[in-house]
């Protein structure tokens, strides 16, 4: 089933999008969570033409990028997005918003496939954003990822934040770690006291076979000289 994807989601594809997926992962997952949308053949050829819109002002040569390059350069892209106390975003700015934001703020289109990100921004922060306009002309963006409703704190205690964060996240992966040695722990010794059981169980088990035999060798010693007698007559 072919459909449009309203967000990126993850290993299926980019915001506006259109992919081909299984009819029940978009019936039951994708449309009920307005992550797509049918593709209608009206919905495709209107992102067709917005395309072809927005496709007019990309760069086409080198004189051209160099414009464009000098228009981004001087540019500030800002998200206001969701965030907590350390500075880490309730979801993440990508390629496709920043694109978005570029062409909403200059109406120039680059393609998202062209702007440099190892993977999406998920801190609040200011960053750099390295985008190839064409071929051998590129730029860095300027981008400000500040919590909503509020202003981006000095780039000191950015620092202090992830650092606080990262010291969080380590010590969680250490309690995690310590819990998980004192669940070996604790099954190893329920292993040593099952192997000590067993081993108690064994030797109780060999005594009183110990103490049968000698029963039954005392028996038989007590019954022979009878037997013995009984020969004679």
């Amino acid at each position: 089933m072919e459909v449009i994807l309203l967000t990126d989601v993850d290993k299926i594809g980019l915001r506006g999008e259109v992919v081909d997926v299984a009819r029940g992962y978009a019936r039951n997952y994708l449309l009920p969570r307005r992550l797509a949308e049918e593709a209608t053949p009206g919905r495709v050829a209107e992102l067709q033409r917005r395309d072809e819109v927005r496709g007019r002002q990309e760069a086409r040569n080198a004189e051209q990028a160099t414009q464009v390059a000098e228009v981004l350069g001087k540019t500030v892209l800002r998200f206001e997005v969701k965030s907590g106390p350390t500075g880490s975003l309730f979801g993440s700015v990508t390629t496709t918003d920043i694109a978005d934001e570029i062409w909403r703020a200059r109406k120039i289109r680059v393609d998202r496939r062209k702007i440099a990100l190892d993977e999406p921004i998920k801190r609040i922060g200011r960053y750099e954003v390295a985008v190839n306009v064409f071929e051998d002309v590129g730029v860095e963006v300027k981008t400000l990822v500040v919590p909503e409703g509020g202003e981006l704190p000095p780039e000191e205690e950015l620092e202090a934040m992830e650092a606080a964060e990262a010291a969080e996240a380590a010590a969680l992966a250490e309690a995690a770690v310590e819990a998980e040695r004192e669940v070996e722990a604790a099954v190893e010794e329920v292993e040593r006291e099952e192997a000590a059981e067993t081993e108690a169980d064994e030797a109780a088990v060999e005594e009183v076979e110990r103490e049968e035999a000698a029963e039954t060798e005392a028996d038989e010693a007590a019954s022979s000289p009878a037997e013995v007698e009984q020969e004679r007559n």
